[in-house]
């Protein structure tokens, strides 16, 4: 089982070097890092093409999912993810979804867990993951895409790529497309990831809360008018999963004041509430 790891990049070279470590340092796996940066300015191509790590192809590309699309059609393992440049993967990430899929042959899509950190790698929260239901969904997204793994063949068989329409809800909209095709999901209880809550993250911006409000006249009047009760029933089903009784962990990643070396973060009181994107 090999994997195809797509990182979308446009200037952010500090962030993607962090990002390539975090994929280069997995053991015990079969795995290809493609990046595709859209011709950053900012000192990028300064050095991804000499990096041995990664196969980086440097072009013009119609926004983020684009540049996964293409990605993903260039990729030749058979387990599809992509990582952007402030999301790193955890210690043993990959060969843990490996294991998972090995021993589910049915499951096309694995849905694991991520750990929000600030920009320095301060730690904010956990976040679980849950298979998405149509309605709920409107209203709480419950993944990350940093700990979205797919097989080959929902991209390559089934052609559900990102449609580019979107340029910051290319996740919500394709998930969407994931449940009406019925593609088989399942949750890995393994927190495979770290995503930098920088305060700087696309879907913080103006072009995001455009969408979003696009998005939202989508939702039909009578699901709009029950919006608290699914509010509500997303949270009942966070409790019955448990994602509240966490216990005293610590998580390793890399940080700009240390690109070279995990630094490992103590959490004594670990938590599932994201406080500031309540």
């Amino acid at each position: 089982m090999k994997f195809s790891i797509i990182t979308p990049s446009f200037r952010n070279s500090a962030w993607l070097k962090l990002c390539i470590a975090s994929v280069a340092d997995q053991q015990g796996v079969e795995f290809e890092h493609i990046v595709q940066d859209s011709c950053s300015d900012d000192g990028t191509q300064d050095w991804l093409p000499q990096d041995k790590r990664v196969s980086a192809f440097i072009e013009k590309d119609a926004g983020m999912y684009d540049a996964v699309n293409r990605g993903y059609r260039r990729a030749t393992g058979d387990i599809l993810s992509y990582l952007n440049c402030d999301e790193q993967y955890l210690p043993g990430a990959l060969k843990a979804v490996q294991e998972f899929f090995e021993k589910n042959p049915q499951v096309e899509v694995v849905l694991a867990g991520s750990i929000v950190t600030d920009g320095d790698g301060r730690y904010l929260c956990h976040r679980h993951s849950m298979i998405p239901t149509m309605r709920q969904i409107w209203f709480r997204f419950p993944i990350l895409t940093s700990s979205i793994f797919i097989r080959r063949r929902v991209i390559h068989e089934r052609g559900l790529f990102f449609d580019t329409k979107w340029r910051d809800l290319g996740d919500f909209h394709w998930i969407l497309s994931l449940m009406k095709n019925q593609v088989p999901m399942a949750v890995c209880d393994t927190f495979t990831s770290v995503f930098a809550d920088t305060g700087d993250n696309m879907n913080l911006k103006p072009n995001a809360i455009r969408e979003k409000n696009e998005t939202t006249k989508m939702i039909p009047s009578w699901l709009k008018a029950t919006r608290l009760l699914w509010i509500l029933k997303h949270r009942l089903r966070r409790l019955w999963h448990g994602h509240f009784m966490l216990h005293a962990t610590s998580y390793a990643i890399y940080t700009k004041a240390s690109p070279d070396r995990r630094v490992t973060v103590e959490v004594p009181k670990p938590t599932a509430v994201w406080w500031n994107r309540i």
